[in-house]
């Protein structure tokens, strides 16, 4: 068998893994986030001053050991122990987190209760949509590991993509991708149409060229190299790009005819209907058996064309839940009482899932089927749930040990001034590789395919031993990681349009 068939081989006929595996790793990266933050506040106390010596350099080398690492170990050798791994960073992190509310309660003349109610009555500024901009960086990140890991034989088949049903973690990662892009779509930031409709469509259709020049690269790319490749994703000539620019497309024709506020009603309608097709008519069928891919375009990508209508449902799911985190908040226990209806919306998602899954079929990423729709959007909402907690927690450090300018998406809201202070905020939340990855995600997402192909251009990946690997691995996230923090020192923002 050729080296390309195996390859195939490898990352096929697979089943994925428990919701609860996928749930649950989901607690990593916000406890990474808070590990990153507790470090630079004991720094801070123990040297009353931030950022850390050699500052380019030494920022880097912490997020990155600190952000970046861990996720590479989540799905390689630490995989099978990750339940105890995320439990002592948890421990940890709790210790860490009452030694500076001790000190803090020590330091004031106020009580705890009396304290805890300052912070929720406290005014904040956003230097970012909040929560949402972590969110679409670490899934970012998270799909970046997880391109090449799946090469590797020490990446966990489970968390592969599935063949026909199931849960696996990289097929979450596909339907978080498209939602992260709907949480800051031009609908979700309440922009207005300018012009007529025509012309609103007409830019839209333009603004993807991007994507669909990618989708075209990519083609040529893989068949000019014989480069392997999974047929049961997407299709023969389909890839990802494709899916991105036209669902881009499909949902803002959508929003220019159907108002914004209730696109979650509109996501529900298109997916039930996609879901009956499937039960009713011979669709299901269609796309489920490996036949006839020769015979015509449709057939050859199938799996890409017909997945469509899924991915638009999650698009428009994630406008709405854009729309609502978008609204104006100016105090802490307004945006406690998001995250609880966040919350809320992803334990009524997984209820649905559970209904859908006992009275109609699994979950499957290969159709987009309504069960797929729902399971991404409630582990979506999850995810972000745990990012935007993780974020009060900072926030809270921040007020407790008076080191005010960690990084985060929200800050209490003072005076602007031109103080010391406020020049080291600004110039550490400028060393910060989460805004370095934020600033261009589209370049970082590009950049890590490329990567990809390289790699396995000069690396045979399912020879390679575990520990080699992983250095593969954290090299390439380096290079990766690298690239875009220089061009974000350089503050240069790469736009294709």
């Amino acid at each position: 068998m050729a080296q390309k068939e195996v390859k195939e081989a490898f990352v096929s006929n697979l089943n994925g893994t428990s919701l609860g595996e996928v749930t649950f790793g989901s607690f990593l990266a916000p406890v990474c986030l808070i590990h990153r933050a507790f470090i630079l506040v004991l720094y801070y106390q123990a040297k009353g001053t931030l950022p850390l010596p050699l500052p380019l350099i030494s920022h880097l080398l912490l997020d990155f050991s600190l952000l970046v690492l861990p996720l590479v170990l989540s799905c390689t050798i630490l995989s099978d122990v990750l339940l105890q791994v995320i439990v002592c960073l948890t421990f940890l992190s709790a210790c860490v987190l009452c030694y500076i509310c001790r000190t803090s309660f020590q330091s004031s003349a106020l009580q705890p209760q009396k304290i805890v109610s300052n912070f929720l009555q406290c005014s904040v500024q956003f230097h970012q949509v909040p929560f949402v901009t972590l969110f679409r960086v670490f899934v970012n990140v998270k799909t970046a590991i997880s391109i090449l890991a799946v090469d590797f034989s020490v990446f966990p088949r489970r968390y592969a993509k599935t063949e026909t049903y199931g849960t696996g973690v990289m097929d979450f990662g596909v339907g978080a991708f498209v939602f992260a892009n709907a949480l800051v779509s031009p609908e979700a930031r309440r922009r207005e149409v300018t012009g007529s409709k025509m012309s609103h469509i007409t830019k839209q259709i333009q603004s993807v060229w991007p994507l669909l020049a990618l989708g075209l690269g990519r083609l040529v790319s893989i068949k000019m190299t014989g480069y392997h490749e999974h047929v049961t994703e997407y299709g023969i000539h389909w890839n990802f790009f494709f899916t991105l620019a036209i669902v881009r497309v499909l949902a803002s024709v959508l929003l220019v005819v159907l108002p914004a506020g209730q696109s979650w009603l509109f996501a529900l309608l298109i997916s039930g209907c996609h879901q009956f097709a499937l039960e009713t008519t011979e669709l299901k069928t269609f796309l489920m058996h490996n036949r006839d891919r020769g015979k015509d375009f449709v057939h050859a990508n199938k799996e890409g064309i017909f997945s469509i209508a899924g991915y638009v449902a999650i698009y428009l799911a994630g406008v709405q839940i854009g729309l609502y985190v978008m609204q104006q908040r100016h105090q802490v226990k307004d945006c406690l009482k998001m995250l609880f209806t966040l919350s809320l919306g992803s334990l009524l998602s997984y209820a649905a899932l559970f209904a859908c899954q006992t009275l109609m079929e699994p979950v499957s990423r290969r159709s987009a089927n309504l069960p797929f729709v729902i399971w991404s959007v409630a582990q979506s909402l999850f995810f972000m749930s745990l990012l935007g907690l993780a974020d009060m927690v900072i926030l809270f450090s921040k007020g407790a040990s008076a080191c005010r300018f960690l990084p985060s998406s929200m800050s209490f809201l003072e005076k602007k001034t031109d103080s010391p202070v406020s020049r080291s905020g600004v110039k550490v939340e400028r060393l910060c590789l989460i805004q370095a990855v934020s600033r261009n995600q589209l370049v970082f997402f590009l950049l890590s395919n490329v990567m990809t192909g390289a790699t396995n251009a000069v690396v045979d990946t399912l020879s390679c031993s575990s520990s080699f690997s992983v250095c593969v691995l954290l090299s390439y996230m380096l290079v990766n990681c690298l690239v875009i923090y220089v061009l974000h020192i350089c503050e240069i923002t790469v736009k294709f349009w």
